[in-house]
Order: structure tokens, then sequence, then C-alpha cells
């Protein structure tokens, strides 16, 4: 058993094209299945942040329509309460990735305002890619992955194959014309392999390290695939 990092968004806002800013922050579920399935597993989970502020919930993730029922709602409500590590995150430039064992990102728009530009977190992700440490990334949090470049301006992660948030879900969820940029359409410049499932179906793809899963719905089975990663 040992530590692994969940790298999360300071951001609780989303500028959209027309220059207006739209709430959000990190989405439960992507925060709540891993880590419990972490958590249950015996592992430490340690989560890092730009500037190690902590990250905050994009409060319609909360909502009982995208947790099943009421009684889902109480449970993820609950376990946010009850997860202190969102309370206390390091800062990003202060990680040593030799004290973990995988890095995980989890989505919300969030992780676009932030992580798709942060210096900090590209050089976690490269250094954990090159060093072969399972790398998970889900729905929206895939968008650090655009961050990243090799000294020659190449993609680390080019030919990867990689999955993410789809236009389509985008568009269904009724953000797709607000955006000033969509996932699916920057991943497919950045070089990667870009493959999706249907809409807000479970939908994970692996790539030698590198574990990418679409959408909410996806966070339980990357979980999953993350731990057998991990052995």
């Amino acid at each position: 058993m040992g530590k692994i990092l969940f790298v999360m968004t300071k951001a609780d806002q989303l500028t959209l094209a027309d220059g207006t800013r739209h709430s959000t922050g990190y989405w439960a579920e992507e925060f709540a299945a891993p880590y419990r399935a972490v958590t249950e597993a015996g592992h430490e989970v340690v989560v890092a942040t730009p500037g190690g502020i902590a990250p905050p919930v994009d409060r319609a993730s909360l909502a009982p329509e995208y947790n099943g029922g009421e009684a889902g709602a109480e449970a993820v409500a609950a376990l946010l309460e009850q997860a202190v590590e969102l309370r206390r995150p390091i800062a990003l430039n202060d990680v040593d990735l030799a004290d973990y064992l995988a890095v995980f990102y989890p989505g919300g728009h969030g992780p676009m305002e932030d992580l798709a530009a942060d210096g900090d977190s590209a050089r976690l992700l490269v250094t954990a890619l090159d060093a072969g440490k399972p790398l998970a990334l889900v729905c929206h949090g895939v968008a650090a992955l655009l961050a990243t470049g090799r000294p020659d301006g190449t993609s680390p992660f080019d030919g990867y194959r990689v999955t993410g948030f789809s236009n389509a879900e985008e568009a269904q969820g009724g953000l797709g014309d607000k955006l000033s940029w969509r996932l699916e359409d920057r991943l497919t410049a950045l070089g990667v392999r870009y493959a999706q499932g249907e809409p807000w179906a479970s939908f994970v793809i692996t790539d030698r390290n590198l574990i990418t899963g679409q959408n909410p719905g996806s966070s339980a089975e990357l979980a999953t695939t993350l731990l057998k990663a991990l052995g």
C-alpha cells in the first residue's frame, strides 16, 4: 500500500467564449468514486492543486439527478465532507513524484481553466509518463495533457490512445456552443489517437501506463483499472 496523488483544479469559474464566467470546479463523482476505491484498497490519497488552494466542488455535481437520486447525492456529499484531504492540499510545485505509486486527475470543467495550461502539472505528467507510473485522468481532467510538450515541440503523448469528454457530451450538457474551446478538438490537434464511446456511458482506454476515462460515468471503471495497474 502507498500514496496516490490526486491532482485537482483550484478554479471555481470557467471563462466562456463571450468572456462571461460559468461556475465550475471538480465534478463530485469523479473524485468520490476513485477516492472510495483507492482508500478502501488501503492506499493513502494526497491532493495537490496549483498553489495548494483547496479544490472547489462544482455545486451542480451534487444534485440528485447526477448521483442516482437523493440517497446517492447524500452519500457523495457525506464522502466529500469526510475526505479531509480536500481541505489540506499541497502545492503542485512541492510534489516529489517519488513519494507516489500513481497519479490521478479528476475532471469537471475546472481543469480547462487552470490545469490545461499549468507548467507544474505538465512537468509532473511527463515525469510520471516517462517513469512508467500509472497515470489516470478522467473527463475534463484529460485537459491537463494539453500543457505538456517536449523541447522539440512535440507532445509526449503523441500517438497514445486517449479518451476524454466528447463534443457530443458538451453539446448535450448545454455548454458546447458557449465554450471557447472543446476538449475533443484540442486532443485531436495534440496528436493523440482520440476515441470515444456512447455519450455518458463508461468508456476507459489504457495505453501503456496511461489510463483515461471519457466522462463522469467512467470514474468507477477507471479507478478499478488503476488499482489493477498497481497490482
